[in-house]
């Protein structure tokens, strides 16, 4: 290793674990499920983003096993060659019902999503306007367009609605782009989709919507867009299908001529092989199972008002989440990390959440009730939480 490596790993590595900011990565040894075990220890899991279950749902584990059996472990080649198989195309129709839109097109990953999609439709020419609080692969996404980027304050539609006008009344953009997280994932509140729409018809944005934490958590499972009922209003609706369609993946879903077009220009897409058949098939039947039933999307709401009441009861600060997504936060980063070590000792893995994944001084421990859970593994987690919060000092 070159000596000037060296140096900036050695200090920069020695910086974050003095500032509280060096995340240790725990192996889960088997199935990411409501318990899992870290270390040869058996923890209640509040950590993950499989909020329907569905990474473990039998169901689906056989449907990929048939399917790999049929079609092999891999698609063999990128999309545009021979690399799009019967199941991608039965996939995105799938998506597109699923959604309330006219095609989709399926990614890699949800951050390929962002990565592909943005890009190809926008470029320096254009301008984005981005909520502050938009996810890294939207960030990166948009930096990669090369675009000017307009931050907005987190939510606020004031300052959007005259950052829009601003831009649009300068006469420098060709196109302008207003993009936004469906549920901002640290802090579970949802954007003001209604507002947004107003704008950009106002202005001529074009909405850009990464639902990756609504699908299957918001609008009885279709999503932050079904929720307000805007299908028809939402240029791109970007969506995961790794956490609670429980495979691996991303989408995006809107008019047919806008997936034709990024079937030709986005770069993750012609670059890239295509999802493994067995995947696909699960995710398949995964969003199937969605469209036919509300069970485990009502599951995972009652679990995530129970831990949320329980939490706000015993006096931690949740912040103002509207979906089941729950934060505890503690502010100092070390307190936090102490917090999280502590749990994990007792017996719930919830990590820690420090910067630069939010802002400085917000640190929290991030709480994903999902629908598996049983009301017995709330109740000794919340059991634990409250031992835990009094011996540091969290709460009273």
């Amino acid at each position: 290793m070159s000596n000037v490596l060296q140096q900036f790993l050695e200090e920069n590595l020695e910086a974050l674990r003095e500032q509280g900011l060096y995340n240790e990565i725990d192996p889960v040894e088997g199935a990411n499920g409501p318990v899992i075990q870290v270390r040869g220890k058996s923890l209640i899991n509040l950590s993950s983003n499989n909020y329907l279950g569905l990474a473990t749902n039998e169901h689906l584990k056989q449907i990929a096993q048939r399917t790999i059996e049929q079609y092999g472990v891999g698609a063999g080649a990128v999309r545009t060659i021979n690399g799009t198989l019967d199941l991608h195309v039965k996939l995105e129709e799938t998506l597109a019902k699923f959604k309330g839109t006219e095609a989709a097109i399926s990614y890699q990953s949800g951050f390929n999503c962002n990565m592909a999609a943005i890009s190809a439709v926008i470029d320096k020419h254009d301008a984005i306007l981005s909520d502050q609080l938009n996810h890294a692969s939207i960030i990166d996404g948009c930096r990669l367009s090369k675009a000017k980027i307009i931050a907005y304050n987190h939510s606020d539609m004031d300052d959007l609605r005259a950052k829009a006008k601003e831009a649009k009344a300068s006469g420098l953009y060709k196109k302008i782009m207003i993009i936004t997280d469906g549920v901002f994932s640290m802090d579970g509140d949802l954007a003001k989709l209604p507002e947004i729409v107003d704008i950009a018809k106002e202005f001529d944005c074009i909405t850009y919507v990464d639902d990756a934490h609504g699908s299957g958590v918001t609008g009885k499972g279709a999503g932050t867009v079904k929720h307000f009922g805007l299908q028809q209003d939402i240029d791109f609706q970007i969506g995961t299908l790794s956490k609670a369609i429980g495979v691996v993946g991303g989408y995006v879903a809107g008019k047919k001529n806008l997936i034709d077009w990024l079937k030709v220009r986005s770069r993750p897409f012609l670059f890239s092989t295509a999802l493994p058949p067995g995947d696909v098939a699960a995710i398949t039947r995964a969003v199937e199972m969605l469209m036919e039933s509300t069970a485990l999307h009502d599951q995972l709401w009652e679990n995530g008002d129970y831990l949320k009441k329980g939490l706000q009861q015993l006096g931690f600060n949740i912040g103002h989440s509207e979906t089941p997504i729950t934060p505890c936060i503690i502010g100092d980063e070390k307190l936090t990390q102490t917090f999280s070590k502590r749990l994990f000792e007792e017996g719930v893995y919830a990590k820690s959440i420090v910067f630069p994944t939010v802002p400085k001084g917000t640190g929290r421990v991030r709480n994903m009730p999902i629908a598996t859970h049983t009301k017995g593994m709330l109740d000794d987690a919340l059991a634990i939480y409250e031992k835990v919060g009094r011996e540091l000092g969290v709460i009273g």
